[in-house]
């Protein structure tokens, strides 16, 4: 098995932008309310029109550019979303085809909510280790305004829209790359965040739709305190496994769907919050595009140094959970 490396990365935030007090013009909330919960101050919504495709292939060509690799050499595509453009197909075949990726390449979805990205990163490095992929292309994209309930005030102001990716290959050499990553799952608590209706046991109808059942439903409270413990323990159990200690980490990006969640992380793990890049201020939860949004981010803006060791750590709708560890 060899190791794989990051060899670029991007993203794409689309340019609409919906504050907290454009939002309290149509339900009842206001910017306070907001800020004081979650950190977000605002979010941001895809055009008429643009599609979760259209977002990946903005992101990914802005990571294929960062790591100097020809679409064409792409074999392994994986987008991690669960706002596909359609039921079937796959949305990574749709972006195959805007980006001009070989037909002879392995393109499909992954479905872990917020924990899509780290998820897809452990799938692509265990492909490429195998042998048999050279070049992957993982991108995590949402457009969840699109399943976001806009009467609802305790989701829609969680949510925004935007797309990360990042090309990965076999490191040239020892030390450096993906070094692991640490998953779970915890499905008897599944019914704490999902959609209630549009599945294949319990397809769409008229009445369903009016009564706006296509949209996320959560049970905040129950959430936020699974989402502490599991990013705790996944966080702790990677940095066990390979002898790591948390001072070791040059910085942390979580999934940003929380400020209060991140700070709760911060503490347990005794690290203080400028180990964290936090930019959900800025786009609020982007479900699987949140890791690699702030990841290009953060290596854009020089916090992310060669020798860095990274720590991601998720949780999302599932419930899903995970870490990852990469050494730059």
């Amino acid at each position: 098995m060899s190791s794989t490396v990051i060899l670029g990365t991007g993203s794409y935030a689309p340019e609409r932008i919906l504050t907290n007090d454009d939002l309290a013009h149509t339900v009842e909330t206001s910017d306070e309310w907001i800020r004081t919960r979650t950190g977000i101050r605002e979010r941001r919504i895809a055009a008429p029109g643009e599609s979760t495709s259209d977002m990946a292939v903005h992101a990914a060509r802005r990571a294929l550019v960062d790591a100097g690799v020809n679409p064409a050499e792409i074999d392994l595509l994986i987008v991690a979303t669960i706002t596909p453009d359609l039921p079937m197909p796959a949305c990574a075949c749709l972006v195959q085809a805007k980006l001009g990726v070989p037909s002879t390449a392995a393109c499909f979805d992954l479905n872990a909510a917020c924990s899509g990205f780290v998820f897809a990163l452990d799938t692509a490095a265990a492909m490429i280790g195998s042998g048999r992929y050279r070049r992957a292309l993982i991108i995590g994209a949402e457009k969840l305004s699109a399943i976001v309930d806009w009467q609802d005030r305790t989701t829609c102001v969680l949510f925004g829209d935007g797309a990360g990716a990042a090309v990965l290959a076999p490191s040239p050499g020892a030390g450096r790359g993906f070094i692991g990553a640490q998953l779970g799952t915890l499905g008897e608590s599944a019914d704490l965040l999902f959609i209630p209706r549009g599945g294949s046991s319990a397809p769409s109808t008229a009445e369903s739709i009016a009564a706006r059942d296509h949209c996320i439903r959560m049970k905040g409270k129950e959430v936020f305190k699974l989402a502490v413990r599991a990013m705790d323990d996944a966080a702790r159990e990677i940095l066990e496994h390979h002898h790591v200690r948390p001072d070791q980490i040059a910085l942390v990006i979580p999934h940003q769907a929380n400020l209060r969640i991140i700070e709760a992380i911060s503490e347990y793990l005794e690290l203080p919050m400028d180990r964290f890049f936090v930019n959900v201020d800025r786009y609020g939860n982007t479900s699987a595009a949140s890791i690699p949004l702030a990841l290009d981010e953060a290596r854009r803006a020089g916090r992310i140094r060669p020798g860095d060791l990274t720590l991601l750590v998720s949780f999302g709708a599932g419930l899903t959970y995970g870490s990852a560890l990469v050494r730059w």
